[in-house]
């Protein structure tokens, strides 16, 4: 009998609520503690799973739009339809949104309550303390160092920021205020629903504030959202809204101009880019970047499109002409934009032979911040090394932050009458310097008779481009001495083209010819609209001169045309239409069960081109965890309420498998429970928020993203985690006459550190954002004080651990 009894009563065996599921009794200790441990990363990697389909039930909920007519002078009928979202983004944010990233949290706590007879545990109430020690100091640290290159970004809605801080605060000291000054080491059901209701409360005021309630402004009655931006200033969310569809439009249009000449481009590549571009141009949810985060962690199908070799060198493409301010052929561009750019800065020059010396500039675009060697070197044209001007070969250095260079040639004057003669120099680049050769490596040195006058003109009556050109280069020619510096006024007449509507031109309307110049070009900017229309035309005048010159009087107009692009229109339909299909593919919950299926079965979602090495690994130890929750009902089916609640209830049954193997390894490794919360139970649920936090911090525009709802998510743990299960079981023994008893214990002792904790992080954030040294932000800023700042907050998660972890020891004394 007492053998019997062994078999069934062996070390940790009485540890879990559903576990162990087979008798371990012969198991070795350190054989249970692994397979324990494994099976606790494993089901981390589960919980990770179906919480990104719990996001996608919850996205589909919160972004139910209204369709709106929105006054619009640029379209054709008046006005364009925008989707306005029914749900305020704050009070998404601080329920349901809220409740997704804090859902293994809030249910652990909810079941190790009803599964313990009704009785508190240590395993929930800890890991709601340690999951916001991590979230607060931890992920905002890192999320401060993520921000590169003195960059920095503030918290937009400052107010609602405020308001969320207060709450968090207010949650833990409630806690400490219930668990030792009124009631001490149990809790009355008044108490626990009182904890329950700062949830609404906490909802009401963040919105309140949100909307401006308090503020000096009235409250707009249209009943159509307004949104708080960072300056104050109140815009309608129509407004916002009809602007992200210019830009998008916009960000269509400049990346289809520059790129669709390059005949080795394919549509699908700039499709790829074009998408990759407007998602990175959109606002995105804290939903979208933990969804992305997770399915980054397990292999699964990104929110954002995949960039291959081709498209990674297309978007150096974009930078590098950005940075020139022109379009650059894709040698040079293939680069990367991370180098130098060196070129002449006219492609002629001219000199009389009487001057003896001709100086010649040389200019460095984009990356400016490298030293970098190049070569000039002369070769023969019609003129002679020697006999004509005295060759020129030299190494010269463009230092840091230099961008401009000039060289000087020695021409020879001899007493022979000659015609015009020509010589050439050449700009050279060895691969391993940090620089390439820009369009005009090489420039034309004329010499010149003495005795010949200078004048302007066209070299031809007539121009024509395509309206898919961008930019219209309409050379000026200056011929004779060119001895010195020379302004050329010019001024544009519609003919059938509308200056403003289909072109524009430079404020100035001049361009310089500096002494020995011979070539310039007056640029004018085509706008595209990308709609069909007929040929257009205007002309261009050359108006004045200043200067030791005068203008060709047959030759001082142009006529320019615009004519239409019918095969970029086609290249535009096709290029839309795989941009629209890129973008469908990177919704974030599906349409259909076999989508979802097929999603689940491949790595990467399928898009085996561009899957890495490590997610073929992570796709192979989380296989069995997404082939079994594609069972889970789609988003698109009832508005994602039925994937709610069925992957809410799925995440019930991880939590409780997690929280039996938690309290099983820590039991086996001699860690107290309290102890294995704050650390392996807590890390291994806030490791989504982790990455999802450190993204919104590198690609948002402002901070609220990455930690300005860390603060409400961290108060909602306690008000949803604490304040439901804690009800739950005061009404259940209140009815049988007795009290809920909650041992003060190390949880008043981590809540105190975890306070004290989290008052300096949040004093640090305020002060960063009102001090210069940090940059005004929250995140980012100097390198010296964002370091600072950033190891010191993960350092303060640390010390709240180890502390906590003391004190569950008794090696350090409670209060």
């Amino acid at each position: 009998m007492a053998n019997c009894t062994a078999c069934t009563e062996y070390l940790c065996s009485d540890k879990g609520l559903l576990m162990p599921f087979v008798n371990e009794y012969t198991w070795p200790k350190e054989a249970r503690a692994t397979i324990y441990f494994l099976g606790l990363l494993w089901s981390f990697m589960g919980v990770s799973i179906i919480a990104d389909i719990f996001m996608q039930g919850i996205e589909a909920i919160t972004s139910k739009t209204q369709a709106v007519k929105v006054p619009d002078p640029d379209s054709e009928t008046g006005y364009t339809v925008v989707d306005i979202k029914v749900w305020n983004g704050t009070v998404a944010n601080l329920s349901l949104m809220a409740l997704g990233s804090s859902a293994p949290e809030i249910l652990l706590s909810i079941i190790e309550v009803v599964f313990n007879d009704f009785k508190a545990g240590k395993l929930g109430p800890g890991t709601i303390v340690g999951s916001a020690a991590f979230n607060l100091m931890c992920i905002t640290g890192v999320c401060v160092l993520s921000i590169s290159g003195g960059e920095t970004k503030r918290i937009k809605k400052f107010k609602v920021f405020l308001v969320t801080a207060v709450f968090s605060l207010v949650a833990y000291l409630w806690l400490l205020v219930i668990l030792v000054a009124i009631t001490p080491d149990y809790i009355d059901v008044w108490e626990a629903i009182v904890t329950f209701l700062f949830f609404p409360l906490l909802v009401l005021v963040a919105y309140m504030v949100d909307k401006d309630f308090f503020g000096k402004g009235s409250v707009q009655d249209s009943g159509l959202e307004m949104a708080l931006d960072g300056d104050n200033h109140v815009k309608g969310e129509e407004q916002n809204l009809l602007e992200k569809q210019k830009a998008d439009r916009q960000i269509i249009q400049e990346v289809l101009r520059r790129l669709h000449n390059k005949k080795d481009v394919k549509d699908k590549d700039i499709a790829v880019l074009t998408a990759r571009l407007m998602e990175e141009n959109k606002e995105h949810s804290r939903g979208w970047y933990r969804i992305n985060a997770i399915r980054s962690l397990t292999g699964g199908s990104k929110l954002t499109p995949q960039m291959n070799d081709r498209t990674e060198e297309l978007l150096r493409t974009l930078v590098a002409c950005d940075e020139m301010g022109s379009q650059v052929s894709l040698t040079e561009l293939s680069q990367g934009g991370e180098k130098a750019i060196i070129e002449f800065t006219a492609p002629s020059t001219s000199i009389l032979e009487c001057d003896k010396r001709v100086k010649i500039g040389i200019a460095r675009h984009g990356n400016t911040n490298r030293r970098v060697r190049y070569r000039v070197e002369t070769f023969d044209g019609t003129a002679v090394a020697t006999e004509d001007y005295i060759e020129f070969k030299q190494s010269l250095v463009f230092e840091p932050g230099e961008t401009m260079n000039y060289i000087e040639i020695d021409i020879v004057d001899d007493d022979i009458w000659e015609e015009d003669e020509v010589f050439f120099a050449k700009i050279s680049i060895d691969p391993s310097e940090p620089g390439v050769v820009g369009r005009r490596a090489i420039t034309q040195i004329i010499v010149l008779n003495d005795d010949i006058r200078d004048t302007v003109r066209f070299p031809k009556p007539a121009f024509v481009f395509k309206e898919s050109v961008g930019t219209a280069l309409i050379p000026v020619e200056r011929e004779g001495g060119c001895k010195g510096k020379v302004t050329v006024k010019y001024d544009t007449k519609d003919l059938v083209a509308v200056k403003g509507r289909d072109y524009s031109i430079d404020e100035k309307q001049e361009i310089v010819f500096e002494k020995g110049e011979v070539s310039k070009m007056i640029e004018i900017c085509i706008n595209d609209d990308m709609e069909f229309e007929k040929d257009e035309n205007f002309e261009v005048r050359l108006t004045g001169v200043e200067g030791n010159c005068e203008m060709d009087k047959r030759k001082t107009r142009c006529v320019v045309t615009i004519v239409n692009d019918d095969e970029f229109k086609g290249f535009v339909a096709r290029v839309t239409d795989l941009t629209n299909a890129n973008l469908d593919s990177l919704r974030m919950s599906y349409t259909s069960w076999s989508k979802q299926f097929q999603d689940a079965m491949n790595v990467n979602g399928g898009d085996i081109e561009n899957a890495t090495f490590l997610d073929y690994i992570l796709h192979f130890f989380t296989f069995g965890w997404k082939v079994i929750f594609s069972l889970v009902p789609p988003a698109s089916i009832l508005g994602g309420w039925l994937c709610f609640i069925c992957a809410l209830i799925a995440i019930g049954i991880l939590t409780a498998i997690i929280g039996d193997l938690a309290n099983i390894f820590g039991c086996l490794i001699g860690l107290k429970p309290e102890v294995t919360a704050i650390t392996f139970v807590a890390l291994g649920t806030s490791l989504p928020d982790l990455f999802a936090s450190r993204a919104a911090a590198t690609l948002e525009r402002s901070a609220d993203n990455a930690v300005g709802n860390v603060t409400g998510s961290n108060a909602v743990n306690v008000f949803m985690g604490l304040g439901v299960s804690w009800s739950i079981a005061a009404i259940y023994w209140a009815a049988q006459g007795k009290n809920f008893e909650v041992q003060a214990g190390s949880l008043v002792f981590s809540v105190v550190i975890y306070s004290i904790c989290a008052v300096v992080t949040l004093g640090l954030l305020i002060v960063r954002r009102f001090t210069g040294i940090f940059g005004k932000a929250e995140l980012g800023g100097p390198t010296g004080p964002k370091m600072a700042c950033g190891l010191f907050l993960i350092f303060l998660w640390f010390f709240y651990v180890l502390l906590s972890s003391l004190q569950s020891y008794e090696h350090i004394s409670g209060f």
